[in-house]
């Protein structure tokens, strides 16, 4: 699934609804990412992951942490932190 890049967030539209998006707030060297959404219709699908990931690819690219006040990005950083540690603002 593509995401469309917006002003601090990344999201999916199926015609005019929003069916999936995660946003951030710039706060120096870090971003904190404070909401993830997925519709109803998409989850159990891993499109809430593949927002972080997306997240973390734009984060990398700028020299970033990620400060997840989100609780769902907080329990993914948790989970795998094999996957996340190297960008998990602590």
């Amino acid at each position: 699934m593509e995401f469309v890049k917006g002003d601090n967030r990344f999201y999916k539209k199926e015609g005019d609804k929003l069916v999936a998006e995660i946003t951030y707030v710039p706060k120096d060297d870090k971003v904190d990412v404070n909401h993830t959404f997925v519709d109803q219709s998409l989850r159990g699908q891993g499109i809430a992951e593949k927002l972080v990931d997306r997240v973390v690819s734009e984060m990398e690219k700028a020299d970033k942490k990620i400060i997840p006040s989100c609780p769902y990005v907080e329990a993914l950083f948790e989970r795998k932190p094999e996957k996340y540690d190297h960008i998990h603002a602590k």
